[in-house]
């Protein structure tokens, strides 16, 4: 599966390995060496994916995936060598549907990135889903709440789509993965949970009250019409 990445990172040497294993993979790469070029890249020719790493001379990763999510729903990797939780959750906050820790294997990058590109293909479900005052149209793209139209970026979308799909089921958050991620051995529960978070941000009347994406316990979370 090909497409076009953007590689954001400072490193030239990490840089140039990282190209070329993801040319090898059939990827058209172009380059970044910090986050106001990548913004200027982007803006120029739009990728298919966007690999950000944290450190960053200038604005910072986070900033960077921050200025992408105002301006596009691209899925977006943060690539970090720290694995403090804290700067996982922050780069999820910030916008990225997923991570990697330095140091990774080429192999697992670029399985990370088909199951990112495949989720771009339209999935099979009714063609409005609706909850509360929240309406979904999966083959549309759109999300609108109170008919004010509410952006999600498409893990989000994916996410609330397969959620909406089974209203009353609990979700565990390695079904989550499978389904949204495309993946499961290579996810943790936390890219389910800040993405739920995130979620509950745009669609609740009180997001630290959820009504609609409740949190069951020890199993996963469901939606309630």
């Amino acid at each position: 599966m090909s497409g076009r990445i953007l590689l954001v990172e400072d490193d030239e040497g990490i840089r140039v390995s990282l190209r070329l294993a993801l040319e090898d993979e059939g990827y058209d790469v172009d380059e970044a060496g910090s986050g106001e070029q990548a913004l200027e890249r982007f803006a120029e020719q739009a990728a298919d994916v966007v690999l950000i790493d944290i450190m960053l001379p200038g604005i910072d990763g986070f900033e960077t995936c921050r200025q992408l999510r105002r301006v596009s729903a691209v899925p977006v990797v943060m690539v970090t060598a720290r694995t403090d939780t804290h700067d996982v959750v922050a780069g999820l906050e910030a916008g990225a549907d997923d991570y990697v820790t330095k140091p990774f294997v080429a192999k697992e990058l670029s399985a990370r990135i088909r199951a990112l590109l495949r989720r771009v293909r339209s999935v099979d479900q009714p063609s409005v889903l609706t909850f509360g005052r929240v309406e979904v149209r999966p083959d549309e793209g759109t999300v609108r709440r109170d008919s004010a139209e509410v952006h999600c970026t498409r893990t989000e979308f994916r996410l609330l789509c397969e959620l909406a799909a089974n209203p009353g089921k609990v979700l565990s958050r390695e079904l989550l993965l499978d389904r949204v991620w495309g993946y499961d051995y290579f996810g943790d529960g936390r890219l389910v949970d800040v993405h739920i978070r995130r979620l509950r941000t745009k669609i609740e009347p009180d997001p630290a009250n959820p009504r609609h994406i409740l949190t069951v316990r020890g199993m996963g979370y469901k939606l309630a019409v």
